[in-house]
């Protein structure tokens, strides 16, 4: 079983910057692959950024590209999500997910472990 904490969420102004971090414990951190998601009010969960195991290949929706970063730090056991250029339509909660394997996964349906979510709001 694996458990994982998001921290960092919080409130800032558009343009404006944010990390979030995602602490795992239970399992061996290098042998999990890690992706963000979020979901604001009233929509589906969706996929933000996902990272294979060594942090090598990285992957992110069009809609981020550019702007946001994902990384880990295996021997911190804990993933980040680094978020510039924010805009209003960022706004959500931000969930981490993992899942066993060393590639990167980009559907919500191949993870099986989520955090508890934090809130990022930007606003205009």
């Amino acid at each position: 079983q694996v458990q994982l904490v998001e921290s960092g969420g919080g409130l800032v102004h558009t343009a404006g910057s944010l990390s979030v971090s995602c602490a795992a414990s239970g399992r061996t951190f290098s042998g999990l692959a890690m992706g963000w998601f979020r979901q604001a009010p009233g929509k589906e969960r969706d996929f933000v950024a996902a990272i294979n195991w060594s942090g090598g290949i990285t992957y992110y929706a069009d809609s981020v590209k550019g702007r946001f970063t994902i990384s880990r730090d295996n021997a911190k056991n804990t993933a980040y999500l680094q978020m510039n250029s924010l805009k209003p339509e960022d706004t959500a909660v931000y969930y981490c997910a993992a899942r066993s394997g060393t590639r990167y996964y980009t559907e919500r349906s191949s993870y099986h472990y989520w955090g508890q979510g934090t809130q990022v709001t930007v606003s205009s």
